[in-house]
C-alpha cells in the first residue's frame, strides 16, 4: 500500500508540472542537449533533496520556477528526477518521508 501511495505521489507531482507545461512542450522539443543535462542532474540530487523540493513547490506553487532555478533545474529535469526515483522503492521511500516531513 506504502509503494502504491508513493507512485501516487510522485505522478502527481509530474501531472501537476506537466499541466504546467503543454504551452513550453514544442520549446523542450527543440533542445536536445537539454537530455544529457537531466541525466547528470538527477544524479546530483538526492531522493530526499527532491522530496523536500516537491513539498516547497506544493506548498508555493507560484515560486516553483524560483525554487527549481536554485537547485539547478528545469521542471522537465525535476520531473524526470522524480520519475527516475520513483522506479526504485527504497528511493521512493525515501522520497516520501522527506515529502512528509517537508510538508
Amino acid at each position: 500500500m506504502k509503494k502504491i501511495s508513493l507512485v501516487i505521489a510522485a505522478a502527481t507531482l509530474v501531472w501537476m508540472f506537466g499541466c504546467k507545461n503543454q504551452s513550453n512542450d514544442t520549446a523542450s522539443n527543440t533542445t536536445p542537449s537539454n537530455g544529457n543535462t537531466s541525466v547528470a542532474q538527477q544524479s546530483s540530487l538526492s531522493p530526499e533533496e527532491l522530496g523536500e523540493l516537491g513539498a516547497k513547490i506544493k506548498k508555493n506553487p507560484g515560486d516553483a520556477q524560483k525554487l527549481l532555478s536554485e537547485k539547478g533545474l528545469t521542471e522537465q529535469q525535476f520531473e524526470q528526477a522524480v520519475r527516475k526515483v520513483a522506479e526504485n522503492p527504497d528511493q521512493s521511500k525515501r522520497y516520501a518521508e522527506a515529502y512528509k516531513k517537508a510538508s
